[in-house]
């Protein structure tokens, strides 16, 4: 069964079309990597998912229904959720109150009713010895996992992740990995954009590739890796 089903979705900004006929499911519990050169799309194609961008054609359907024109917000409460490439936490809060933050207003529940979660999420992550701290005083990595825990506040079926590795170094890499690879164990649909190429494929069944707004490949990562259109257009290689 097919969480997420894209059938033929554009979105065009004036005459530059960004988003081109893309087509594609994502069975749910499955991890779905997209990699594509810079101007890609990638991060429009997640916009247009989460509901931030609506797109000019095609249809967008969660879990069965039809989502193409609902809300961001509707479809955060439907289970959609999603990390921001450049962390943004409300840097005088906690990290336990930014949560907070996106547990109430991402579910529409009193604080009482999250408390519980906020504290479970924070073990997971493994920021809850960083709970009381403010969230400006945070290191990258950190921040990260911050994003990458209100995110989950939100009760997602699907988790969407904009290169959440990016700017690591080697070793704080591996330690998210780690973190993304139990909450995909957990039964989180996952998918990932990412440029750090080993981290996406130690994680993901499938990838995605995507350039100048269309997908020119999907499939097992290794034959996608293999290929020599991916080789030519994503890693710039003459073959």
């Amino acid at each position: 069964m097919s969480i997420l089903s894209l059938q033929s979705v554009s979105k065009s900004f004036g005459a530059l079309t960004v988003t081109d006929d893309v087509t594609f499911e994502v069975p749910q519990g499955q991890a779905l990597g997209i990699i594509g050169p810079n101007g890609a799309g990638k991060s429009t194609l997640f916009n247009l998912i989460t509901g931030n961008l609506t797109a000019n054609s095609g249809t967008i359907n969660f879990e069965g229904r039809d989502v193409t024109r609902t809300s961001a917000m509707d479809r955060c409460m439907a289970g959609i959720g999603r990390s921001f490439q450049i962390p943004q936490p409300f840097e005088k809060l906690t990290v336990y109150e930014n949560l907070l933050v996106a547990a109430t207003h991402g579910r529409r529940l009193g604080e009482a009713a999250v408390r519980d979660d906020c504290a479970d999420i924070l073990e997971r992550t493994e920021m809850i010895r960083r709970a009381n701290t403010p969230a400006g005083q945070l290191s990258l990595l950190e921040r990260k996992r911050l994003e990458l825990a209100r995110a989950m506040a939100t009760q997602p079926k699907l988790l969407l992740l904009d290169e959440i590795a990016g700017g690591l170094t080697e070793a704080e890499c591996q330690s998210l990995i780690g973190t993304i690879r139990d909450i995909h164990a957990q039964g989180v649909t996952i998918i990932w954009i990412e440029h750090v190429l080993h981290a996406l494929t130690s994680v993901v069944e499938r990838l995605l590739v995507l350039d100048f707004g269309k997908v020119i490949g999907l499939g097992d990562p290794d034959a996608i890796m293999a290929s020599r259109e991916v080789q030519q257009i994503y890693l710039g290689i003459e073959v």
